[in-house]
């Protein structure tokens, strides 16, 4: 099969959305947690998280159009504070269900039934239930006007998740932790690991990596 540009311009939707969404593969998953100006705690569902850089730490996320007018990126855009929280099989229901469009005002954590969980000195709620927790401050904001969507770039300020995941070179495992990954938008599919493989580097064959802390 071929699907040209043409071919996509004139295809449903509802169709188009969902193929282009699922086109790229598996994603990662979060929960952002953010805080209104009167004090609601508000969550949403995202797949759209993505590595920008390590010195300093930053991670990119993208917002579709009308997310203006949305809780979460206009509540970032106030605070400058907002959490990732990874997604695990115990709860992934009640993560999607976030995803409905509430009421402003209203918390997605009491609606949804998942536990706020606040740190000294930030102002944004993390998700109790989560083993891997990132707490985070708007460093820019980017409107692309190709399609009118939003890429905020955020620095990492905190780091919460449980030792045993974290291995002695400072590689996560996210199977142990249970994240979950998403293809398109309601897709969700477990972690299964096969090997990690070493630096590639020319004319030297690859190699499985062993760290000294096993998994």
């Amino acid at each position: 099969m071929n699907i040209s540009a043409n071919t996509l311009a004139q295809l449903e939707d509802r169709f188009r959305a969902t193929l282009i969404n699922s086109l790229p593969g598996l994603k990662s998953l979060h929960l952002v947690g953010t805080m209104s100006e009167n004090g609601h705690s508000n969550l949403g569902l995202f797949n759209s998280v993505f590595h920008l850089g390590a010195s300093p730490s930053l991670l990119g996320m993208v917002f579709r159009p009308g997310s203006q007018d949305h809780d979460t990126l206009s509540n970032i855009k106030r605070t400058g504070f907002y959490t990732l929280n990874n997604v695990l099989t115990s709860f992934y229901q009640q993560a999607h269900q976030t995803s409905a469009r509430y009421p402003s005002g209203v918390s997605e954590f009491v609606e949804c039934g998942l536990t706020e969980y606040f740190i000294p000195n930030f102002q944004a709620p993390f998700v109790a239930e989560s083993t891997i927790k990132i707490g985070m401050e708007l460093r820019e904001l980017l409107p692309v006007a190709l399609n009118n969507t939003t890429i905020i770039i955020g620095e990492i300020k905190h780091i919460q998740l449980n030792e045993n995941i974290l291995a002695s070179d400072g590689y996560i495992n996210h199977s142990l932790a249970g994240s979950l990954t998403v293809g398109g938008l309601d897709g969700y599919f477990e972690n299964k690991p096969l090997e990690r493989l070493s630096y590639a580097k020319p004319n030297q064959a690859v190699h499985l990596l062993k760290v000294k802390k096993e998994y």
